[in-house]
């Protein structure tokens, strides 16, 4: 809990109108870093409104990436926002699908719980998703849980979560609930206008789901919005003036916090709960201090980092790593420069020219046997060239399956995911998977403890710890009926479980940085604080070691 202890816990509910992709997630984590520099603990939670039980079974082309928490919860990428913005680990109770309200309000039918009552959206669905609220404030102990509502008011999906969260007004009191809706302010090219139409008509559907309008509206623009425009929204919506904020586009993402603050954003908050007094305006001094240099380093020359991966037609598919990347390069002074190549597209031919500019090559995870060919190429091009190279999950496997081909030997070696009648199976089912027939929320998810070497690249990555936790997200490992053979060729494995039986981090310490680990470091990067293993990384592709 907070120095300044409270006795009862507020919600501040985000929801967004007119399109979605708006950016709630970016909005209510840069409140929660906000309230954060006032001294409180805040917690982050995600209501989507799919049927899906939660974002493990989901195309990266659908959603973006799949984020992982602590706990092994697959969720949505706006967890990775919080977790990046305002620093905090999110749990189980963090991300919540229509999809996983359903199927906890069937068990209860089946189990009777009801005693025989007809189950209805209200009072029981929205219960439950009140429930869910609850929960994220008692697992983490927080001042303030910050709720964001996936999707567009007016959806047909979201209407339980409206209906729910304005119920919380009446359960908790209007002191301890704050409202705000973002929304798009629509700009015609054409006629060189800026147009609040769109976003009136979301308030009133807004007003019609909740009973009542919002404490604030968040604009999302590229352009300024006047003084005259915030008077006819507030007119028209009913919502106080100075309480309409302009979230426009900015140069750094994390300049967007700073930009809410100068508007009194994260002040017209306290004032609603009455903590004014309690917790003080902060200068954000630190968070300025980190943008200053992020704007500084992006004036450097850049250093290109080729991705290789098959889902490079969309951005969000490796947001966690992305972000990852930058921060060590910020750390370092290194303008990293993103290069995302689609690994099905890359073969023997063409790979040098695709990666003659590349300081650096990265192969993140991903499932299935499409555009493994190609990162195992990549790999390859790498390994024998010198560039430094980093692999992630899938990666790690990859650059497994291309040191038994290209140097052990062993012709056709792969893992039994991608060829399950390979005659060298070095990447294999973990024991623990053999009967496992779901699909979803089946795999090593989460947090779990590794084992780290001493003088290898993992333990100068980790600051000579010896011992590390990170996250997981993989059914398949390396087969240690052949790390012999790989040891015997100068390969390291430099992380291990602590029993020894899993690969967690593997070298080939001939090159200058030949580096994979099974887990995924990116979830616990940081924009001030990069992961070990992405920090000396950078620092090698930029040639700083």
């Amino acid at each position: 809990m907070a120095e300044n202890q409270t006795k009862q816990t507020k919600y501040i509910f985000v929801t967004g109108g007119v399109v979605s992709s708006l950016g709630k997630g970016i909005v209510a984590a840069s409140l929660g870093r906000l309230l954060e520099s006032h001294g409180l603990k805040v917690a982050a939670q995600k209501f989507d409104p799919y049927l899906n039980y939660d974002a493990g079974t989901m195309s990266p082309y659908e959603h973006g990436e799949t984020f992982v928490t602590n706990d092994g919860l697959e969720t949505d990428l706006d967890m990775g926002h919080y977790e990046r913005f305002m620093d905090i680990e999110t749990n189980y109770y963090s991300n919540v699908t229509r999809g996983k309200i359903n199927y906890e309000i069937y068990e209860k039918e089946r189990r009777g719980d009801y005693d025989g009552a007809t189950v209805q959206e209200i009072p029981h669905v929205t219960n439950l998703i009140k429930e869910k609220m609850r929960r994220a404030a008692e697992t983490t102990d927080a001042d303030i849980v910050i709720t964001e509502i996936g999707g567009t008011v007016g959806d047909i999906e979201s209407q339980d979560f409206m209906k729910a969260i304005s119920q919380m007004k009446d359960d908790l009191g209007e002191e301890n609930v704050f409202y705000i809706h973002a929304s798009l302010i629509i700009q015609l090219s054409a006629a060189g206008e800026m147009k609040t139409k769109p976003t009136q008509h979301s308030v009133e559907e807004y007003s019609r789901q909740t009973l009542f309008r919002p404490d604030m509206l968040v604009l999302r623009t590229t352009k300024p919005v006047s003084d005259g425009m915030r008077e006819k929204l507030s007119m028209f919506t009913n919502v106080p003036k100075n309480a309409i904020i302009e979230s426009r586009d900015a140069d750094v993402l994390y300049e967007v916090p700073l930009n809410l603050h100068n508007q009194g954003m994260d002040e017209i908050v306290l004032e609603k709960f009455g903590w004014n007094d309690k917790f003080p305006r902060t200068d954000l001094a630190d968070w300025k201090k980190m943008v200053d240099k992020i704007k500084s380093v992006e004036k450097l020359p850049p250093v290109e980092i080729a991705i290789v991966g098959k889902y490079a037609a969309l951005p969000d598919a490796y947001i966690s790593i992305d972000e990852a990347l930058r921060s060590a390069g910020y750390k370092n002074d290194v303008n990293v420069k993103i290069n995302t190549i689609n690994s099905e597209n890359v073969n023997e031919e063409n790979v040098a020219d695709l990666l003659k500019n590349a300081s650096g090559v990265l192969v993140p995870g991903g499932f299935g046997v499409r555009g493994t060919e190609g990162k195992i190429e990549a790999i390859k091009y790498a390994r024998e060239n010198n560039v430094p190279f980093f692999g992630v999950c899938l990666g790690m496997q990859m650059a497994s399956v291309e040191f038994a081909r290209n140097v052990l030997g062993l012709k056709g070696a792969n893992s039994i995911e991608m060829d399950p009648e390979t005659q060298y199976p070095v990447i294999a089912l973990m024991d623990s998977q053999k009967n496992v027939t779901n699909r979803g929320g089946t795999l090593r998810l989460g947090a779990y403890p590794a084992k780290i070497l001493p003088g290898t690249h993992a333990y100068e990555a980790y600051e000579h710890k010896t011992e590390i936790s990170e996250r997981h997200r993989h059914r398949f490992e390396f087969n240690i009926d052949f790390k012999k053979q790989f040891e015997d060729a100068g390969f390291v494995f430099s992380g291990t479980s602590p029993d020894d039986k899993l690969m967690e981090v593997v070298e080939y310490p001939k090159n200058r940085f030949h580096v994979a680990a099974q887990y995924h470091p990116e979830f616990l990067s940081r924009p001030n604080r990069p992961e070990g293993l992405y920090n000396e990384f950078v620092q090698f592709a930029a040639g700083k070691k």
